[in-house]
């Protein structure tokens, strides 16, 4: 099925304190994840949906992100006098991935505002919004369901994931009602980040949208919430409970998520990655094993 959405939203303008000092530099969307940035693997994510328009809404410090994004003429020169097709062809990969385009936040007021500064790009079209900070495997389609939902349903569509209930406070959590698709549910509430233990449900919001531009307005009035930051799940709360019908549907996601905004579940998510690779996986499955046996009493 051919979608409407052309366009996708990445917010990049982050600080990346929770890995200083690594992140001092350098930003935290060009963490490497096994040999790829982390944001490489989001924007490949889009590209296979069918949405090769991306723009990036950055903040200071991000030149590296544009960079990796342009081309590297020094460094493909050299790897060419040197025959290393192999490289070079990896190099050259990020160049014509997409048509990236970006635009600064400004003053960091939390992601309903960066979603904002999209406005004039998406032109009141429909786009996606997806977040850095969670890779989606490859061989998963979470975000072409979500653009099959949006289009099929003319709605609003957030990726829903059931978490442990004892970390349903790090998440947005929505409320929810049945519809006729398994996978698919009718958003009646949404609350960023409860308090430990008055989450509403297990159903925690994962960084993945597509949105309809009448999101735009609603932006304009939601006042900061949570942080004191103007919050996307505060304007998505307006919308789901302006009308009876729905105009917020979740996906529930059951497939593999991998966290890279938590430096545990970063390191996670390098193993996880590399150990299912034909040229690293063998080597270091076996190695793991060695290693876990060292932990056994």
């Amino acid at each position: 099925m051919r979608h409407t959405v052309t366009k996708v939203v990445i917010p990049a303008a982050g600080l990346g304190t929770r890995f200083l000092p690594a992140t001092k530099a350098l930003p935290k969307e060009m963490l490497p994840v096994v040999d790829k940035p982390a944001i490489q693997y989001v924007v490949e994510e889009a590209v296979r949906a069918g949405l090769p328009d991306v723009l990036f809404v950055t903040g200071r410090n991000k030149n590296a992100l544009e960079n990796h994004f342009d081309r590297a003429t020094e460094l493909e020169s050299i790897l060419m006098r040197k025959g290393d097709e192999e490289r070079l062809s990896k190099v050259a990969e990020s160049t014509g991935l997409a048509n990236v385009h970006y635009v600064r936040q400004g003053d960091p007021l939390g992601l309903g505002h960066a979603v904002l500064r999209s406005q004039a790009h998406v032109a009141g079209n429909s786009f996606a919004v997806l977040l850095g900070d969670d890779i989606i495997d490859e061989r998963d389609h979470l975000l072409e369901r979500m653009l099959q939902v949006h289009d099929q349903r003319d709605t609003n569509v957030v990726a829903l994931m059931e978490v442990d209930p004892s970390q349903a406070h790090l998440y947005g959590v929505a409320t929810v009602e049945a519809t006729e698709e398994d996978d698919v549910v009718r958003v009646r509430g949404l609350v960023e980040k409860p308090e430990r233990g008055t989450a509403p449900s297990n159903l925690a919001v994962v960084g993945r949208y597509v949105l309809k531009p009448e999101i735009f307005p609603v932006l304009e009035r939601t006042k900061p919430g949570r942080g004191g930051e103007i919050q996307l799940t505060d304007a998505l709360l307006t919308l789901a409970e302006d009308h009876s019908d729905g105009r917020v549907h979740g996906v529930i996601f059951r497939g593999r998520r991998y966290d890279t905004g938590d430096r545990l579940d970063y390191i996670k998510a390098n193993v996880q990655l590399a150990a299912e690779r034909d040229d690293l996986g063998p080597g270091l499955r076996a190695w793991l094993r060695e290693f876990v046996q060292t932990f056994e009493d």
